[in-house]
C-alpha cells in the first residue's frame, strides 16, 4: 500500500477547512444569525463574547478539514482515486460531525434549541462537507517513489 503524502493532506485539508470555515460563518452569523441571537434572548444568557470562541471553532473546522482529505488518502487505494471516494469520505465526515451533533442538539435539547437550528445545519453540513472534500480531495497526489 502507497504511502500517503503528508504535505499534500494538510494543503488539500487547509483548502477543505477554508471552504467549511467560509461555508459555517455563512451559515451561522448569515442564515442563522437572527435566530441564534434570538435564542440568547428567550434564555436571557449573553452571547459569547470571548475572541477565543470563534478561534476555537475556526481551528477546529480546520482540523476537519485535514482530517477530511486525510480519510479521502486512506481510503483511496480501497476505492480509487477521484470524485466518487472524495464524496464518499466527505459523506463519512458529514455523519460524524454534522449528523450526529445536528441530531444531538435537536433531539437532546429538545425544546430549548429551535428545531431550525438543529436540522439546517445538518441538511448545510451535507452539502459542506462533501464539496469541501471534493476540493481538498482534488490537491491530493500520491508521493512519487
Amino acid at each position: 500500500m502507497p504511502k500517503m503524502n503528508t504535505s499534500r493532506i494538510v494543503l488539500g485539508g487547509l483548502l477543505a477547512g477554508l471552504i467549511m470555515n467560509v461555508s459555517e460563518a455563512a451559515l451561522h452569523a448569515g442564515i442563522l444569525g437572527a435566530e441564534t441571537e434570538s435564542l440568547y434572548q428567550r434564555l436571557n444568557a449573553p452571547p459569547p463574547m470571548s475572541i477565543a470562541i470563534p478561534l476555537t471553532l475556526v481551528a477546529v473546522t480546520f482540523v476537519i478539514g485535514i482530517t477530511s482529505v486525510w480519510l479521502y488518502a486512506a481510503v483511496r487505494p480501497r476505492f480509487g482515486a477521484g470524485a466518487r471516494t472524495a464524496l464518499l469520505a466527505g459523506f463519512v465526515v458529514w455523519v460524524v460531525a454534522h449528523l450526529w451533533s445536528g441530531v444531538y442538539l435537536g433531539v437532546g435539547y429538545f425544546g430549548i434549541i429551535p428545531g431550525r437550528l438543529a436540522w439546517i445545519p445538518i441538511v448545510w453540513g451535507l452539502f459542506e462537507a462533501t464539496l469541501a472534500t471534493l476540493a481538498g480531495a482534488a490537491i491530493y497526489k500520491e508521493p512519487i517513489n
